[in-house]
């Protein structure tokens, strides 16, 4: 019997030791759990040569002898070919619970937090089945307690993530099936019934959706697609495919489609808008191909027909080049036809517009620098008459500006800077131009001829100095109708101006500034006139034009006592207000100009042989010499108020300051020649509440009197039974805007203009375009917690108002009227974190009526954004509706209805 058990005991034993040994050529144990070495990965077996050398018939050692060359020449490589389903890498896996072994099905088993590491590929999941035999993985979830399915598979390869039910994958030829799997793509969320993973790059889906929406198990909206191929990053090719708005389908169906995946920017075709108007019928705007043509330069051709025969076409490209510059450029043309040919209201226009806007990078050549805003039509009502601009800004600007300028500095002593520049301004109401092609400015730094080098410049002669500055213009002043024709070029006026001012500085008395200055100017002109006499024949006087080079030069001497008081009051340091600290700048100048009439001819002026003077330089764009001698005292104190205000923490040390007057200015002059003084002019602003209130104001006063006629006397209108000063105009602004996240944005950047012009704010109307109205999650604070976006607000409702009112008294010529007073306000709340209500107006009480209004809503659909612009009335009075999908992949998925609004002859 004991014979027997330890036969027992030695088998158990060697049983034991056995599988010791064969687990431990199998495992081995690393941290963060079990890492497996599959057992049908090839293992060298090859021995190291054991044999010993020989010994020759004395006992030594026979030394082995070398291969030949002809004998390694003769080697070969090892033509061994790696099995077809070879493993590239170790299989790693690991669980939280457990991990069984099934020999029998050759299977290993995972539970709980399972995740199996191979190559690039990774896969967690609630459970995992390893078949080592057949090389594939099936990952699937756990129930939880409650019956819940839990743990769902999460597959990543790479940069590609997916997230099924279940997934079967075979990791030797990375074949896979997935169900109901989850990816996303950019903004598209991709859900597929059942995937087949046919390689690296190639997905077939079966009864697949595609979304933007967040919420897959309950999207809004969302394209089903029956078959597809799915490339990741690059495209889905679908079969039949039809449009589902929450669960239902829509007629929207395609037999096939492509769907681009692609990251970045891409090449295609641009949707139209379609719609009507009233004198133009049906529409189409905005069709059109987008170019990327570089990673610094893109195009967009876009073009707009209408079935009357209207038509319009846009050329937009932006463009940037990392540490050197960046701009944009629009072109557009447009040729409208109203009614129909044949009626009586029939008429057309063709019109264009250029817009470019160029910078330079701060961090290019700081000695040159070249810049444009341009905004230049042929037609002064462009954005009135245009049926494709929905930019409300721009359709109330008054005026389009542009300018381009390019400006070099030379850094060498002296140093100078010359800049090359050409400007434009266009008035829509007169119609009236005024451009200035080319302009040319040069100057020369300020030069100190008796002060060396790194020496104090004090004192009259120490402080002298004098600069160099000329300037040359080509100006043109015409009308839209005559822009850029013979006759425009033909009516130019140009010129050149040098000029040298010479000042010095010095003290007197330690506190008063003594300034003295002079200045030599000379003026080139290629165009003079002479004025004949009167010829009674025709009853008026010729002037004839004379080309030719001509030139005259000025000089002007002046003076100046400047100083600085300051004042302050303190009203002790429990008092409310500690102290007011007044400032005041008191000034007076003296300016002598010289009369030149060596530059003035006469010439009989009427029947009667009156003689006048005339200068041959009349109509120069640098004015004409002086005729007469002029000399002027002017008087000027500018003012400022600011108090010490005790903090409400009596603990704090230093007093707040408080601005009670930014500027309070008073100026005058008078003329020593007629002894007369000009209006006193008053000038000032100041602001409250945290700089959120700001008021402007002036006033313009008169010390002479006026006769019955409206015309001033040499005579005080306090001698004529008035007051000291007669009010002649005076004016007051203010502007108010304050929101309930006034704390939280006191350092938000304000909004910048843009190329169009007009105001950045929406007193006037919303600024952008209706076609790109922004989501409105992403005007929504930085930071806030997603889950309280899906509901209500609970105490604080954004909210935001801005109020500007203007208000000017004339009396002139004892008119005695308020000329202006209007009062504009806009405001915007957003009732839910969904909505956001708008509005924009304002009241002309002289006119009495109101401005220009305009209603904004606005909602957030999750995936889709709607928003309605409403005018109810005036000349402008139009609406746009407009719903669309957010995601700019699928932008072109929108409906927009608009009434434009009626066309006004003028």
């Amino acid at each position: 019997m004991l014979h027997y058990k330890r036969q027992l005991t030695f088998i158990i034993s060697l049983l034991v030791v056995s599988s010791c040994l064969w687990y431990a050529e199998s495992f081995a144990f690393k941290s963060g759990g079990f890492h497996y070495t599959t057992p049908w990965a090839v293992r060298d077996t090859i021995k190291k040569d054991t044999v010993e050398p020989k010994n020759d018939r004395r006992g030594r050692r026979i030394k082995p002898k070398k291969p030949s060359e002809k004998a390694k020449d003769s080697l070969k490589n090892d033509t061994i070919k790696k099995p077809k389903n070879a493993l590239e890498d170790i299989v790693k896996y690991k669980a939280k619970d457990s991990i069984v072994f099934n020999k029998v099905k050759n299977e290993i088993i995972l539970y709980n937090e399972t995740n199996v590491q191979y190559t690039d590929i990774d896969i967690t999941a609630g459970i995992d089945v390893i078949n080592y035999e057949k090389g594939e993985v099936y990952a699937g979830r756990l129930k939880d307690s409650v019956g819940e399915y839990t743990q769902h598979p999460v597959f990543k390869q790479g940069s590609d993530v997916i997230e099924p039910d279940s997934i079967r994958f075979n990791y030797r030829n990375q074949k896979a099936i997935i169900r109901n799997a989850y990816t996303k793509q950019d903004e598209n969320n991709i859900k597929g019934e059942i995937i087949k993973k046919e390689n690296d790059s190639t997905y077939f889906m079966r009864n697949a959706i595609i979304t933007t929406a967040e919420d897959l198990d309950d999207p809004d909206y969302y394209i089903r697609v029956r078959k597809a191929k799915f490339v990741p990053k690059k495209k889905v090719i679908a079969g039949f495919s039809n449009m589902y708005i929450v669960d239902i389908p829509t007629p929207l169906a395609i037999p096939f489609a492509y769907y681009p995946m692609v990251s970045g920017r891409t090449s295609g075709l641009i949707f139209p808008t379609f719609g009507e108007v009233n004198n133009r019928g049906y529409f189409l705007q905005n069709i059109g191909y987008y170019f990327v043509i570089s990673d610094n330069f893109d195009l967009s051709l876009t073009g707009d027909y209408y079935t009357n025969g209207s038509y319009g076409l846009r050329a937009q490209s932006a463009y940037v080049k990392r540490y050197k510059y960046s701009g944009n450029f629009n072109l557009s043309f447009e040729n409208n036809i109203y009614s129909m040919k044949g009626l009586p209201d029939y008429s057309g226009s063709r019109m264009y517009n250029i817009q470019w806007s160029h910078s330079k990078d701060g961090k290019a050549n700081p000695n040159s620098n070249f810049s444009a805003s341009v905004n230049l039509s042929s037609n002064s009502r462009y954005y009135q008459e245009s049926y494709n601009q929905a930019n409300t800004s721009n359709f109330l600007n008054n005026t389009m500006m542009s300018s381009i300028s390019y400006s070099k500095t030379f850094p060498a002593y002296p140093s100078i800077n010359l800049s090359l520049s050409a400007s434009h301004s266009q008035n829509t109401n007169t119609k009236s131009i005024d451009m200035t092609l080319p302009s040319m400015r040069a100057s020369m730094e300020r030069i100190y001829p008796f002060a060396r080098e790194g020496q104090t410049k004090k004192g009259l002669i120490k402080s002298l100095n004098f600069q160099y500055s000329m300037q040359a213009d080509n100006r043109f002043s015409t009308y839209d109708s005559l822009f850029f024709t013979k006759k425009m070029f033909d009516e130019a006026r140009n010129g050149v101006r040098h000029s040298i001012p010479v000042s010095t500085t010095a003290k007197l008395f330690k506190y008063v500034t003594l300034g003295l200055n002079s200045s030599v100017n000379e003026t080139w002109q290629f165009r003079t006139i002479r004025r004949k006499d009167f010829n009674s024949n025709t009853g008026k006087v010729g002037i004839d034009t004379l080309s030719g080079f001509d030139r005259f030069m000025t000089y002007n001497l002046g003076a100046s006592l400047g100083t600085t008081i300051y004042g302050t009051f303190r009203f002790g340091k429990n008092a409310k207000i500690q102290a007011i600290r007044h400032v005041m700048r008191p000034s007076v100048s003296y300016g002598y100009n010289p009369s030149f009439d060596q530059y003035y001819d006469y010439y009989i002026s009427d029947a009667y042989g009156n003689r006048s003077q005339y200068t041959r330089f009349e109509g120069g764009i640098y004015g004409t010499p002086s005729l007469g001698e002029s000399q002027s005292i002017g008087f000027s104190l500018a003012n400022t108020f600011e108090a010490k205000v005790k903090q409400k923490d009596s603990t704090d040390a230093e007093p707040k300051k408080v601005m009670l007057l930014n500027s309070l200015n008073f100026s005058s002059n008078y003329n020593v020649i007629t002894k007369q003084f000009s209006p006193l002019n008053i000038t000032g602003g100041t602001s409250f509440f945290n700089g959120k209130l700001g008021v402007n104001f002036g006033a313009t006063l008169n010390p002479y009197a006026i006769d019955n006629n409206g015309r001033q006397m040499e005579k005080w209108n306090i001698d004529n039974g008035g007051s000291l000063f007669r009010l002649t105009n005076a004016n007051i602004s203010t502007n108010y805007s304050f929101s309930n996240k006034d704390k939280k944005d006191k350092n938000k950047d304000k909004q910048t203009g843009n190329v169009a012009g007009g105001r950045t704010d929406d007193l006037f109307g919303s600024s952008k375009p209706l076609s790109e109205v922004q989501d409105m999650d992403k005007n929504r604070k930085e930071g806030e917690d997603k889950d309280e976006k899906k509901t209500f607000y609970k105490a604080v409702i954004p909210w935001d108002i801005t109020l500007a009112h203007s208000l000017t008294y004339s009396n002139q010529a004892r008119e005695n009227k308020i000329s202006n007073n209007s009062l504009m306000f806009s405001g915007n709340v957003s009732l839910t974190p969904k909505w956001q209500v708008g509005v924009s107006s304002g009241y002309d009480f002289v006119n009495q009526g109101f401005t220009y209004t305009q209603l904004r809503f606005e909602r957030d659909l999750s995936s889709f954004r709607m928003s309605f612009q409403f005018t109810p009335f005036g000349y402008r009075s139009s609406w746009y509706f407009f719903i669309g999908i957010k995601a700019s992949m699928l932008s072109d998925l929108k409906w927009e209805k608009n009434k434009e609004p009626d066309r006004v002859l003028r």
